[in-house]
């Protein structure tokens, strides 16, 4: 009780007081982790192209014209359609997309033939690329089959005048895992040595930090 007399006789109104009493009663409080998904491409050899948001879908339906048409991928996800409303597409491949609209049709027309094609592509979260940190143009990059680290730096400019690139690091989620793995930036695109160049997969995050001189 001294102490708290103490403080207030060194404050004008007690305002330290105050803050004093309210920071013992705080915690801290934490943000959940985020959640992220493990990209369904586990190979270079296994990759196929999955339907993201703000993807252009065009699904034709054979002598069906007024069923037809191009459509914005939500951010939900969804699309609506002339006969069904909020149709799950992201995450499947234009062929999987395919036999769930003929599934879906099925119940208004009779033998419905569907055809999907993606006329831009973004793609899901889970299967972009991301680039941080000391890269000429940090960003997100919708993955390309059998894309390199060579693309994948081409595609963000290189690296920075201060980029510690032998230190930057690769992370890759497999089956709820984070792995990190040690790249050779400097060795790859100062020095020009292509066996520093690795494969990449969809889901990637490389981090390049700047150097401490």
């Amino acid at each position: 009780m001294s102490i708290i007399m103490e403080l207030a006789k060194l404050t004008k109104n007690g305002v330290v007081l105050f803050l004093f009493v309210l920071l013992a009663g705080c915690s801290a409080v934490y943000l959940p982790k985020a959640t992220v998904q493990s990209s369904l491409t586990t190979s270079v050899n296994n990759y196929q192209y999955l339907i993201g948001p703000n993807d252009n879908v065009s699904i034709f339906v054979w002598r069906n014209p007024e069923l037809s048409g191009s459509f914005i991928v939500r951010p939900d996800g969804k699309i609506s359609t002339s006969l069904v409303e909020d149709v799950p597409v992201s995450g499947k491949t234009p062929t999987q997309l395919a036999r769930e609209m003929e599934n879906i049709l099925s119940k208004y027309i009779r033998d419905p033939v569907v055809t999907v094609s993606v006329n831009s592509f973004v793609g899901p979260y889970s299967e972009q690329i991301r680039v941080i940190g000391a890269a000429a143009n940090p960003q997100a990059i919708s993955y390309r089959e059998y894309m390199t680290l060579l693309d994948l730096m081409i595609a963000v400019g290189g690296l920075t005048e201060f980029a510690d690139g032998n230190s930057a690091k690769l992370v890759r989620v497999s089956n709820g895992t984070q792995l990190t793995y040690n790249l050779r930036l400097d060795d790859l695109i100062r020095d020009g040595n292509i066996g520093a160049n690795v494969d990449i997969l969809p889901g990637d995050v490389v981090i390049i930090p700047e150097a401490w001189f």
